[in-house]
């Protein structure tokens, strides 16, 4: 009984102390207080955009930092969250993978992220009727790959989907890769509906393995077969994410190659416009050749979105503001 009113106030009812959980006698308040805490890690860092995007930097007992997001449009509350202390995959424009990866996140440490986003202020700062803001959506395309941490991800996710947990749907729910072709399979096979984000970058394997390292690994074959195979078992269609990289993948020849690569599947391509990061080599496409981009795969027939930029003022870039906390002094 006991557990399940402990684990109604965290999840469901925003408690962050036990001294919130009002209907626990007040001596077992102090009890667990003095023996447990709500919380494994503690937030080092918050920074807060105008538009209401919130970023964290957490940190865990073994002093390993993490980094999540709530983003904040339109009605909708996503939380952007991490898997990994790091990340082993190398991609080279990105800040979480420059010091590779220390470790994978324990379920707890994966809910904890999202059970902290939900608790924050909602656009206007101010509370719900019921007291708690619900997220709408979980992204999961922070620090760390996914499906290298498959068990543990899955295992928070049926806490995020639970009734008696966060109530969050299913097919709000993405899973963003590098591309795992033995992972993707078994999430596939899970029978989940969760939605699968596939991170391309390249339309060919000669730039993909200048891009993203592990490719050399793979191959952009295997990775698009096993997408394939995703979309027959779940019905699901694939995101293909492609970070826009000035001068390197942003030309119209390289949009014309998606758009071969990419037809006759039930595809849609995010592209996400680089946000410089300092100490990497790379830059920002120019609004021109973000614009020619975009219409080359339109008129190739491709579903294709762009994805706004949030939180611009707050280190935005994925794993920037984690880096920045573990270069400053103390």
């Amino acid at each position: 009984m006991r557990v399940g009113q402990l684990r109604r106030w965290l999840l469901m009812r925003g408690a962050e102390s036990f001294e919130a959980m009002t209907d626990l006698p007040k001596a077992l308040r102090v009890e667990l207080a003095n023996a447990f805490t709500p919380f494994a890690g503690r937030v080092v860092k918050h920074q807060t955009a105008d538009d209401a995007t919130h970023k964290l930097v957490l940190e865990f007992g073994d002093g390993g930092r993490i980094e999540c997001v709530l983003i904040q449009d339109a009605g909708r509350r996503t939380a952007c969250i991490s898997t990994q202390v790091g990340c082993g995959m190398g991609c080279v424009f990105c800040a979480s993978g420059i010091d590779g990866v220390d470790r994978n996140l324990t379920v707890g440490e994966i809910v904890e992220q999202l059970v902290r986003l939900r608790n924050l202020p909602g656009p206007r700062n101010e509370p719900s009727p019921e007291g708690v803001e619900r997220l709408s959506h979980i992204v999961v395309m922070g620090m760390g790959e996914p499906l290298a941490n498959l068990d543990n991800l899955l295992e928070a996710l049926e806490i995020a989907t639970a009734k008696d947990g966060l109530g969050i749907g299913a097919r709000h729910i993405t899973i963003s890769t590098v591309g795992l072709p033995a992972k993707i399979r078994r999430l596939a096979e899970s029978g989940k509906q969760y939605h699968l984000a596939v991170s391309l970058h390249a339309p060919n394997d000669a730039l993909r393995n200048r891009i993203v390292p592990t490719n050399d690994k793979t191959g952009m074959d295997a990775i698009l077969a096993a997408a394939a195979e995703f979309f027959e078992k779940t019905g699901r269609q694939v995101t293909y994410e492609y970070v826009l990289l000035g001068e390197l993948n942003d030309r119209p020849a390289h949009a014309r190659e998606l758009v071969a690569v990419l037809r006759g599947r039930r595809a849609h391509v995010n592209v996400i416009p680089f946000n410089e990061v300092e100490g990497l080599p790379y830059q920002r496409p120019t609004d021109l050749a973000l614009q020619t981009f975009i219409e080359a795969l339109e008129n190739g027939g491709i579903s294709v979105k762009v994805r706004k930029r949030k939180g611009s003022q707050i280190d935005a870039a994925c794993g920037q503001l984690r880096r920045k906390t573990l270069q400053a002094p103390g």
